[in-house]
């Protein structure tokens, strides 16, 4: 597994939020979200797509745990009352090229934590966790796994 250390900027976003057990309703969040960018045409080559778990799955019912699916906005970009609005903060994240799939996910955690503690790093706890979809990585189910660091 490659993993780099990227400053990642501020992101405005729009987004939906899903609540409930992570997996196929993530999927329905995000489906929702590109309907509502692409008839904004802001579906673009270079739009970036984020999906941000809110909550850890080991220490959160699932019914209670939350996910977001994103789309990183221009500042003149206008949203509606059917998503809602937000910033996300940037900084330094370890970022890891995945393909898309649970088993590359599962892999990717697996690895990440002892990278991060490897690197002298640890996660910051004030930031939260995203993947990154852009350009060909959303036509081609890769991803991004971004994990906010708190530098030595």
């Amino acid at each position: 597994m490659q993993t780099r250390v990227e400053t990642l900027p501020n992101y405005r976003v729009a987004y939906v939020r899903q609540t409930g057990p992570y997996g196929p309703a993530n999927v329905q969040a995000m489906e929702k979200l590109k309907g509502w960018a692409a008839r904004r045409n802001l579906l673009t080559e270079s739009a970036i797509l984020l999906g941000v778990p809110q909550d850890d799955p080991a220490s959160t019912p699932p019914d209670a745990c939350r996910f977001d699916a994103c789309i990183v906005l221009a500042e003149d970009d206008p949203a509606d009352e059917t998503v809602a609005v937000a910033e996300l903060p940037g900084g330094e994240y370890m970022i890891c090229l995945i393909r898309h799939t649970a088993e590359e996910v599962r892999r990717a955690w697996a690895e990440l934590i002892p990278a991060i503690r490897s690197g002298g790093y640890r996660i910051d706890e004030g930031r939260p966790i995203l993947e990154r979809y852009s350009g060909e990585m959303i036509l081609n189910e890769w991803c991004e796994i971004c994990v906010p660091l708190k530098l030595p």
